[in-house]
């Protein structure tokens, strides 16, 4: 297997690669001419027998939801892009979009095409205003060459592309909660079914696509099928963006065929950084269930991952060694989905922040030996409980952790602080949390 599988990332190091000269100058925009001569059944076809799974966590086969949207309904049908990156730890498309966005505009017009859409939404995160500024340039060079708009490359193809700016919830980035922010509502997950195919934005049939999915489409409509599916496993086809972050020599984004693992990757980045070594990581973000380095060999794929007790999700590779606690690493991720929980449902609003109470003991020495298997009571009580996957994502790195560093939870109850820093334990014994 070839390690590296530069495609998404290849012109990255160029100083415009960002422009859509420099995009040009590789090819760019050559797919839609290819695509816009296909029937849109086709190109749908196409991305199928490529084997192009979501990039954003699910791993839900792209041409089959794509040919989920019911044809000939007379109805508006829509594309809109997830571009609300914002799990803990992942880092792939925003510097995908600051590198290379044009790749993102050429795939949402083929996808759009291919669904019969008029109109596409990018729903971005409002706190990256670079991206946003980059991607605004990149959509006014787009309609400027006419590559959006009114017939489109003289076809007779319409289409719109509204860039929309979130304010930066985390709840957003789950597909219905980001479609009832994009009509002007709260952001909160519906109730399903339907689902967006069927009644999604304005109650039409409606594609949620994450960034990296729908910039992997050009290279499949110019390279075809068999290309992409050759690389990558047999269930998990094709090439992906890991960001690897953490304590590691040299992190960043690697893009490379799925099933590479992480021992691999770490060579690649220079390893665990100098006189350390590794404690535990994450394979898809912190709503994963933690691995150790007994999986450093775990084929990071849907398949892989899963098998081996967790998910590969967004695959941010996120590297802890031996200085970190793992009990605060714990707290501070059930502090940030206890503050991201819309709210909506009793389990999640409740159940995180009476995680967090328990947790915040746990890490100060102060809580109960007891206070163990109540963390795993409320887990139980939440899971599978919400509108949502938020009440899951915040479950499993407390069940992970203790099923690897029980003891490490009870090294805190026993020398009354956390061993890792004492002062602060101090501090927040005599505060109390309860």
């Amino acid at each position: 297997m070839t390690k590296l599988t530069p495609v998404l990332s290849a012109h990255w190091d160029e100083a415009d690669s960002f422009t859509i000269g420099a995009y040009k100058r590789h090819g760019g925009y050559g797919a839609v001419v290819k695509a816009l001569e296909m029937e849109p059944d086709a190109v749908i076809q196409l991305v199928k027998d490529s084997g192009l799974r979501g990039r954003g966590g699910a791993g839900f086969p792209t041409g089959m939801k794509w040919g989920f949207i019911p044809q000939g309904d007379n109805k508006d049908h829509y594309l809109v892009v997830n571009a609300d990156e914002s799990e803990p730890g992942t880092c792939k498309d925003m510097p995908l979009l600051m590198a290379n966005p044009h790749v993102l505009i050429e795939g949402i017009i083929i996808a759009s095409y291919a669904i019969r859409a008029g109109y596409a939404f990018i729903y971005i995160r409002g706190e990256v205003t670079h991206v946003v500024r980059r991607l605004q340039a990149a959509i006014a060079e787009a309609y400027a060459a006419g590559h959006l708009g009114k017939n489109i490359q003289g076809k007779g193809y319409d289409l719109e592309l509204v860039l929309h700016v979130g304010a930066g919830a985390y709840i957003c980035g789950e597909e219905t909660a980001l479609l009832d922010s994009l009509e002007g509502f709260r952001g909160q997950p519906r109730l399903r079914p339907p689902f967006p195919a069927i009644a999604g934005l304005y109650a039409k049939p409606t594609v949620v696509n994450n960034v990296e999915s729908i910039s992997s489409v050009p290279s499949i409509i110019n390279n075809g099928a068999e290309w992409f599916s050759a690389m990558g496993t047999e269930k998990s086809k094709g090439y992906t963006l890991y960001s690897l972050s953490g304590h590691v020599a040299n992190p960043g984004q690697f893009e490379a065929p799925l099933g590479i693992t992480l021992r691999e990757l770490l060579e690649l980045a220079g390893g665990i950084r100098p006189g350390h070594q590794l404690k535990f990581w994450t394979p898809g973000g912190s709503s994963t269930p933690i691995f150790t380095a007994e999986h450093l060999d775990v084929a990071l794929d849907y398949e892989g991952v899963s098998a081996a007790g967790s998910m590969l999700g967004t695959k941010a590779l996120q590297v802890f060694d031996e200085t970190t606690c793992i009990v605060r690493a714990v707290l501070r991720w059930t502090e940030f989905y206890k503050h991201e929980s819309c709210g909506k449902c009793t389990p999640c609003r409740e159940g995180t922040w009476w995680l967090v109470q328990i947790l915040r003991d746990l890490e100060a020495g102060i809580g109960t030996a007891a206070d163990l298997d109540k963390l795993l009571d409320v887990v139980d009580n939440i899971m599978g409980r919400s509108f949502c996957a938020l009440a899951d994502g915040a479950a499993s790195p407390i069940i992970s952790s203790l099923k690897y560093f029980r003891e490490e939870y009870m090294q805190h109850l026993t020398t009354g602080g956390c061993p890792f820093d004492p002062v602060a334990s101090t501090v927040f014994a005599t505060a109390g949390s309860r």
